[in-house]
């Protein structure tokens, strides 16, 4: 159980490093903010490069599973930050999205 925590975890972290990094460079393109945030975020999408490599099971099924999480973690930054509330459609997408990763991740494999 512990080994799943870490690996969720890791994933909400790569998650965090896309999403935020990539907000950081849109904030610089798209709103105009200083060049600083481009810069931050290009580090925390190199630090996103990273933090995936670390999760105990091979390239595909890592991102496979990983853009479960990131379609969750999207919806939830886009609730949180952008203040654009999820519909019901959106919260079905994420499940799934989410049930997928468990699928992909954590069944039993012979």
């Amino acid at each position: 159980m512990q080994a799943v925590v870490q690996s969720l975890l890791l994933f909400i972290l790569a998650g965090l490093c896309e999403i935020g990094g990539g907000y950081l460079f849109w904030l610089w393109l798209r709103e105009g903010k200083s060049i600083w945030l481009a810069v931050i975020g290009v580090v925390v999408l190199g630090l996103y490069g990273i933090v995936p490599t670390l999760q105990p099971v091979n390239f595909g099924r890592a991102y496979a599973a990983y853009g479960g999480i990131f379609i969750a973690l999207a919806i939830l930054w886009g609730w949180l930050v952008d203040q654009v509330v999820p519909d019901k459609f959106d919260l079905l997408g994420g499940g799934i999205a989410l049930l997928g990763v468990l699928v992909i991740m954590y069944a039993p494999r012979s």
